[in-house]
């Protein structure tokens, strides 16, 4: 059959399921749904007497993790200073870097917290004074008073033993090399008072016996040096006011 013959068949012949209807926008291709992007948590009422002025946002990333992104901090206060004044011309922006000790563990963001001393972060080192008549059980390890308590009984540790473990407590889950235990208890005395590494593995010895059935709390890494692990029978005590940089 010709083209002209399909062209000129009559009208009657056309299929009765289709019918004429105005021209229509061309239909898109269907794309995959994104998933709807999660709720706003819901605002929390604000304190009577009080209006928002503002808000913190506190980064946690060094300058190790930054150049690993390719972008240094200076380079993400600059982007993020662009971005608020297209966003709110009117704003007003103050940024400054958290310090803490070089090699410090701790989640960077929790870091930068403490160091700024958000409130919410700082309340947690504030815990009240432990009561004296109750006799907790467990290890207290008091650093703001230098003690230690062992099932609620003051535990007789040297100067030196409580500097060991406050030096392990305020570096938690970081294992630390013992070099550097030497390098920064013994700091400034004579060669012939500071200690060979090996001498640290006797202060130690001595230090968990003192401990007694909680000795776990500072764990060998073999090979490596010593680690503060603390579980639930271990309660840290840094005491009121600002947190010491150390506690990084």
């Amino acid at each position: 059959m010709s083209n002209t013959a399909l062209l000129t068949r009559p009208a009657s012949t056309t299929p009765r399921h289709l019918r004429a209807v105005e021209d229509v926008a061309p239909v898109a291709p269907a794309v995959p749904a994104t998933p709807a992007a999660p709720a706003a948590p819901a605002a929390r009422p604000l304190p009577a007497g009080t209006a928002p002025r503002g808000f913190a946002l506190y980064v946690g990333i060094d300058e190790v993790k930054a150049a690993q992104d390719g972008v240094s901090l200076s380079a993400l206060v600059a982007a993020l200073r662009r971005t608020l004044g297209e966003l709110a011309p009117h704003a007003e922006t103050y940024a400054t870097v958290a310090l803490a000790p070089a090699g410090a563990g701790g989640r960077d963001v929790d870091v930068v917290r403490l160091a700024l001393h958000e409130p919410s972060a700082v309340a947690r080192t504030q815990e009240d004074e432990p009561d004296e008549d109750a006799a907790p059980g467990g290890v207290t390890v008091d650093i703001s008073r230098k003690r230690v308590l062992i099932d609620g009984a003051s535990a007789a540790f040297t100067f030196k033993e409580f500097e060991l473990l406050q030096y392990l407590v305020l570096r938690e889950g970081r294992t630390i090399e013992r070099a550097e235990l030497v390098s920064s208890l013994w700091q400034g005395t004579g060669e012939d008072e500071t200690p060979g590494e090996r001498t640290i593995d006797v202060h130690v010895r001595r230090l968990r016996a003192k401990l007694g059935r909680y000795e776990d709390i500072v764990r060998t890494v073999r090979g490596v040096g010593y680690r503060f692990d603390r579980h639930a029978d271990v309660v840290i005590r840094y005491g009121h006011g600002s947190p010491s940089p150390d506690r990084f």
